[in-house]
């Protein structure tokens, strides 16, 4: 399974950067409130920095009314956003709050693993991983 993983966070400077050139990618804008990444930087209760990534665990094709997420073979979830009915149901559903809907006309996003992220992380933060299912 390929997923998109944290490998030091000490080392984030919470640029959002990661989440910039997700949304070039995906978007066509320079806006990193508008990506597929949805890694959320947190500030916990002692003032920790904390990324949520997607973890692929399949929640949200399992709610999918349509069939509109499937698994593809390196074991990353992608939304076929035609078939999608916009219904929201794996927004809900996902324990993570990585699948967003970032225009109620949409089809939701999730993070498709695909390192734009990585390769664009100043501090090498961010990685992909690969394991077992």
């Amino acid at each position: 399974m390929k997923k998109l993983a944290v490998s030091d966070i000490n080392a984030c400077m919470n640029c959002l950067t990661c989440e910039t050139a997700c949304a070039g990618a995906f978007y066509k804008k320079e806006s990193p409130f508008q990506n597929n990444l949805t890694c959320l930087h947190v500030t916990s209760k002692n003032g920790a920095l904390k990324i949520v990534t997607c973890v692929q665990c399949g929640k949200c094709a399992k709610n999918c009314e349509a069939e509109a997420i499937t698994q593809n073979k390196a074991g990353v979830y992608i939304i076929n956003k035609e078939k999608c009915k916009k219904c929201g149901k794996c927004v809900e559903v996902c324990p993570f709050h990585v699948m967003v809907l970032l225009h109620k006309d949409a089809a939701p996003s999730k993070c498709i693993s695909c390192g734009i992220c990585v390769k664009a992380c100043p501090q090498n933060v961010l990685t992909i991983k690969t394991a077992a299912a």
